[in-house]
């Protein structure tokens, strides 16, 4: 069944507390082939230890959001399949897996993680809320975990994108446009974990910043359709 190319993508900004955990357990995949990580632009040692780590490091030399690191760790990558993972999944990174192994078996051209409950209270759903609500209303396609960044896809898939939108909205215009073009997407629940947001103002902050960016990104979807 392992006879394609495999390259994992980490876009990161300033997790230098999980990208060592991250790395490790994603190398430990024997399917992967290819682990790249571009540094966002951080402010602590989260390239240095990525690179320790055994990744192949692009540092960026300022800030440009998760839909441009991925975009330029794209350019880099040589895989036949893509997969995209967090920064912060530690050792939980290692589930990847099995996003990988329904796309190497023909059954999926792009698998999303589905993450268990989170362990503490975080906004009110209206991000999540919106994401599900604008993808129902352009594909009529269900999806449980829009938001989710972890994700495995075809190299078909990637060249039929060309490019992933900006800002946090990248995942939701992705589905979109994946499931327009009719290639086949399955959900996988897996027992990842990563870095939650709480109900402070960082989290209510990000939360708005996430819900500006999916209106965004739903908008200009309308405008183009």
């Amino acid at each position: 069944m392992q006879d394609k190319i495999i390259s994992v993508i980490v876009p990161a900004y300033n997790e230098e507390a999980h990208i060592k955990d991250t790395v490790e357990a994603i190398l430990s995949i024997p399917e992967v082939t290819e682990l790249i990580v571009i540094d966002d632009a951080s402010c602590d040692r989260t390239g240095q230890s990525a690179k320790e780590s055994g990744a192949e490091l692009i540092s960026l030399p300022f800030n440009q959001g998760k839909g441009g690191a991925l975009n330029t760790g794209l350019k880099r990558a040589k895989g036949e399949i893509i997969v995209l993972l967090d920064g912060d999944l530690g050792k939980t990174a290692s589930y990847a897996r099995q996003l990988m192994l329904p796309i190497l078996a023909g059954k999926a051209d792009m698998t999303i993680a589905k993450f268990p409950k989170p362990q503490k209270k975080g906004g009110f759903g209206l991000v999540k809320g919106l994401a599900r609500r604008g993808i129902y209303h352009f594909t009529s396609l269900t999806v449980e975990a829009p938001l989710s960044g972890q994700r495995a896809m075809t190299r078909e898939v990637v060249e039929y994108i060309g490019e992933f939108a900006s800002g946090y909205g990248v995942e939701v215009g992705l589905t979109i446009d994946v499931a327009r073009n009719g290639f086949r997407i399955q959900e996988v629940e897996l027992p990842m974990t990563h870095a939650e947001t709480g109900r402070d103002l960082k989290g209510f902050l990000h939360r708005g910043k996430q819900f500006i960016h999916v209106a965004r990104i739903l908008f200009q979807k309308a405008v183009k359709r």
